[in-house]
């Protein structure tokens, strides 16, 4: 599932980004790394519970990072629709 990310080509990367989608209504699906830290990610969950948009969680942020294709760790991650 994670490879769902990975191969997307409208993605977008980070929580300032990923906020301001959900609240554009532009989501489908929204990944979020397990060790990103909570008062960061907390807005994104509940977006995402009021919108009823899927969320699934990532190992790390890391992980997270090179599914989307950079070098860099990324705490948040959206598939746009």
């Amino acid at each position: 599932m994670d490879d769902l990310i990975a191969s997307s080509r409208n993605k977008i990367v980070g929580t300032k980004q990923t906020i301001k989608a959900l609240e554009n209504g532009e989501v489908q699906k929204v990944f979020i790394a397990k060790d990103a830290e909570k008062k960061i990610i907390r807005p994104i969950i509940t977006l995402c519970e009021t919108n009823n948009i899927e969320l699934q969680y990532v190992e790390s942020m890391q992980q997270l990072g090179k599914l989307c294709g950079i070098k860099v760790k990324a705490a948040a991650a959206a598939i746009k629709e």
